[in-house]
This record gives structure tokens, sequence and C-alpha cells, in this order.
């Protein structure tokens, strides 16, 4: 059975990709817990802009990579972190669905990003 929403609606797969295939990067943090001795991380997400809003509500902060290095440096303040998240590359995004084969441990072949 492909997966459903909370409503019960079957979700498909999609994929979401930049024009000709550039890598991107989610806005995300991470931290270290000496006390605990606990690593964790987290991705930094927004409400979604078109085109992805389409598919979804929220999505992954995507930056620029124009702010890379300011967003990865410690001498960043927090305000100005915050403000790196409106760098980002949503409206540049394109999507299309593909085979549900993508989210199947039990699939043999390569069912790749085509588009269905």
């Amino acid at each position: 059975m492909p997966p459903e929403d909370p409503k019960g609606k079957t979700k498909d797969p999609w994929y979401i990709h930049l024009p000709g295939g550039a890598p991107f990067s989610f806005a995300g943090l991470w931290a270290h817990n000496d006390k605990l001795g606990v690593t964790s991380c987290t991705i930094i997400t927004r409400p979604a802009e078109e085109p992805v809003s389409e598919l979804h509500d929220r999505m992954p902060v995507i930056l620029d990579p124009a702010v890379y290095d300011e967003w990865l440096s410690a001498e960043t303040s927090p305000s100005d972190a915050m403000e790196l998240l409106d760098h980002h590359l949503d409206g540049e995004l394109q999507f299309h669905r593909v085979s549900r084969d993508v989210n199947s441990s039990r699939s043999t072949g390569d069912p790749g990003c085509n588009p269905l």
C-alpha cells in the first residue's frame, strides 16, 4: 500500500530539484551537549512558497550558495542568521511526480527520478 497522510489521502513521491540538477543545501543547526553527551541537529523549515506550496504547506529552507560561508561561520550573530533565511532558492525549484518504487525497499531495479 502507498503511504497515506493523516487524512487518509495517498501520498505520491515527488522529485524536487533546481534547474539543471544543481546541488543545493538545507539550512540547519547542529549542537553538542557535553553534559548529556548528545549531539543533535535540525533542518529549518518555513511555510512553503510557490511552486512547492502546490505539494505541501511547509518545506526546508534551501539556502542561496552566496550565503553558505556566512551561514556556517561561528561569527554570524543569531539575528544575522535569521536574515540569511530570507536568502533562499524556493522560487527556482522544479518538481515532478516519480514512481512509488523510490520508497520501496523491495524494489529490485533503479526506479530513478524519471517523470511519470
